[in-house]
């Protein structure tokens, strides 16, 4: 059997028979024979492997995905590298993963990074071997894979609008540079559309941790007159804010409704149990790499640039309820904490 054959069956598998790659398979596992990767990608001028770029490890809403990328190119035989806060110039430090050959391809998690710096990475066969997930780009040379952020914000009032509340406020999500935030324009979108205002007073600010949902629940119990429902813009946030609340004497769903937005593990199990948009995280995680790893093999995409938009789905938990005695409720007032 030729060295030339062998290296088919371990490069190559779907192009040479069963039998053969049987014989080969049998011969490599007798001698205890591994491919030398670095070796492999020198000679290739290819890595085999591609690069996920997250903004942040510890949010929970990235495992399920990360392991969807993980099982794809491990099937398709491509390794990841996962990065987390690329330091202070991550645009370069990107780059530099593409020109020293350890990467072939991106999956950007991250879109407040420099992206007119990324288009300038080189090209895999005339496309750019960068696929953004779940945030989303104006700029439309970027192939993207996100869900329907706006429309699902819109049902998630619709949600509370159709339990009778009237009184909706919004604990929103960080604002990437002058992109529009999907999930703001989907709560106001519903708010114009149920005809009901949207008041300042009850937007809240954070930047999708527990730790900015709590800040914004002790917001919440200075307020004199309150909303009677509550849409943030993650689940994070949410539970932070609940905690809060609770803490000052306000209870969920008896005070204020709660709305989240990914249906994180922990969602179902937090008291009470969160009522959410479910984000398909595992879709989300196979369609980018799949996507990513099309681009670099050179398969045709849906469209050019990619412009995937997957569904999230209302989960229906007991952390929503009718809104508290009459439409002019408003909590009971607390002293401000010192």
């Amino acid at each position: 059997m030729s060295a030339a054959t062998v290296s088919r069956v371990l490069s190559t598998p779907e192009r040479v028979s069963a039998s053969t790659r049987e014989r080969v398979t049998e011969a490599v596992r007798a001698t205890g024979f591994t491919i030398n990767q670095a070796a492999r990608s020198l000679r290739m001028r290819a890595a085999r492997t591609i690069l996920v770029a997250v903004p942040n490890m510890g949010n929970p809403f990235y495992s399920t995905i990360l392991d969807a990328v993980v099982t794809e190119a491990a099937s398709r035989g491509y390794g990841v590298l996962v990065a987390n806060r690329l330091g202070e110039n991550p645009t370069e430090w990107l780059r530099d993963y593409f020109f020293s050959n350890r990467a072939d391809g991106l999956l950007l998690f991250d879109a407040s990074l420099d992206t007119e710096e990324l288009s300038n990475l080189p090209l895999m066969r005339g496309r750019l071997p960068l696929v953004v997930v779940c945030d989303e780009l104006l700029d439309p040379r970027f192939h993207t894979v996100t869900t329907d952020n706006a429309a699902a914000s819109r049902r998630a009032v619709e949600h509370l609008v159709g339990l009778g509340h009237r009184r909706i406020g919004h604990l929103r999500g960080r604002q990437v540079k002058t992109l529009a935030n999907q999930r703001w324009l989907g709560f106001q979108e519903a708010m114009r559309c149920a005809g009901l205002e949207v008041r300042h007073d009850w937007v809240f600010e954070g930047d999708h941790s527990i730790r900015s949902g709590h800040a914004a629940g002790e917001q919440f119990v200075r307020l004199a007159d309150r909303p009677t429902g509550v849409f943030a813009a993650n689940d994070e946030m949410a539970i932070g804010f609940i905690s809060a609340i609770r803490e000052h004497g306000l209870e969920c769903p008896r005070d204020v409704s709660v709305v989240g937005f990914d249906d994180i593990a922990m969602a179902n199990y937090v008291t009470p149990p969160l009522t959410t948009m479910r984000q398909p995280r595992e879709e989300i995680g196979r369609h980018a790499t799949e996507a990513l790893l099309d681009i670099l093999e050179g398969t045709p995409l849906q469209s050019d640039p990619l412009k995937m938009i997957l569904t999230s789905e209302l989960i229906v938990r007991s952390s929503t309820a009718k809104p508290p005695l009459h439409e002019g409720h408003t909590g009971m007032l607390l002293p401000l904490p010192s």
